[in-house]
């Protein structure tokens, strides 16, 4: 499967997610597929992950392999019984079936919910109750944050989520369909589980956290450069959000999450990222932007908004993408 047919498949389930997010009630009925992801990692970590360094790497490699064949099984075979039903049905239906499959991958609106609790936590119950609901959103020790250090914690988690949350797996699915949206969504839920450089997963999890690096090096800079027209689009730093990312992007810890988060920073004019505190232990990094560090509920506020603006502009991007692709069809 090949555009114009998955840029199809990615403009319905980004229409689809936006609306509807994925309900409460298939949830509880079915979980959702980063959970049964996450199963299926914890399991090959617990079965796998053990003996010297070396056994340890090389049995990551072999979890990695495992986890994307039992993902792309079920992907290509949906898109193949898509494909079953198009002489019969007509292509709609298949594009629509697909669609669906393919709407609980990206996580436009329960990311701008999780932000939003933020700010409205902040607002509502001070500061101990900002700290509570950012947790649900970033990993950093929450008691060690005042509330501009919550305020910057949940605009940085806007930003990078954005790029490997929404920008990401709409990127794979518009090239490969389903099984590109798929593997990308359990690379990336391998590295958030396995890819950090603790004591048992810093062999055990390289090859995850590579390859998460890999595949998320077009989006974080496109969703650079989507967050600095969403910044034109709303009378923010669009200047400031590609000075920003030209100049800091690449000095972050992350090869990837400086592109939005400086992009973010230069936009709202704050100074973003920084060191940070994760399980009582301080881990440098490099400040994104150079403006103001005092960030407030406002400058949530503000972020949700460009966010906003940011999904739109993908929309439309991929709209016009599937406009030109069906031109030269």
């Amino acid at each position: 499967m090949h555009p114009p047919e998955t840029l199809a498949i990615l403009a319905l389930a980004l229409g689809i997610e936006a609306a509807a997010g994925y309900p409460d009630a298939l949830y509880r009925a079915l979980g959702h597929p980063v959970t049964w992801i996450g199963r299926l990692i914890a399991a090959l970590d617990r079965g796998l992950n053990r003996g010297s360094e070396r056994r340890r790497r090389r049995a990551g490699v072999l979890a990695l392999a495992l986890l994307l064949a039992a993902v792309a099984a079920p992907a290509l075979g949906a898109t193949w019984l898509a494909g079953l039903m198009s002489p019969t049905l007509g292509p709609l239906p298949a594009t629509l079936l697909l669609a669906l499959l393919c709407a609980s991958l990206p996580a436009q609106r329960s990311l701008h919910d999780h932000v939003a609790a933020v700010e409205a936590a902040l607002r509502s119950g001070g500061l101990e109750s900002g700290r509570r609901a950012v947790a649900m959103i970033v990993g950093r020790d929450p008691e060690t944050l005042d509330e501009a250090a919550v305020c910057r914690a949940a605009i940085e988690s806007l930003a990078e989520n954005f790029s490997d949350g929404i920008v990401a797996p709409a990127f794979w699915i518009g090239a490969f369909g389903l099984p590109g949206g798929a593997l990308y969504k359990a690379i990336n839920t391998a590295d958030s589980m396995i890819g950090h450089r603790t004591p048992r997963h810093a062999a055990f999890g390289w090859a995850a956290a590579r390859l998460d690096d890999g595949v998320n090096v077009p989006a974080a800079r496109l969703a650079g450069l989507l967050i600095a027209g969403a910044a034109a689009m709303r009378g923010a730093d669009a200047r400031g959000a590609l000075r920003a990312m030209a100049r800091d992007a690449r000095h972050h810890r992350s090869p990837n999450a400086g592109w939005p988060e400086a992009a973010m920073a230069g936009a709202l004019g704050l100074r973003l990222a920084g060191p940070r505190v994760y399980g009582g232990v301080t881990v440098p990094d490099a400040h994104m932007g150079d403006g103001r560090a005092e960030a407030g509920p406002d400058d949530i506020a503000r972020a949700l908004g460009l966010y906003r603006a940011a999904c739109l502009l993908q929309g439309g991007l991929v709209l016009g993408l599937l406009a030109l692709a069906m031109l030269a069809a």
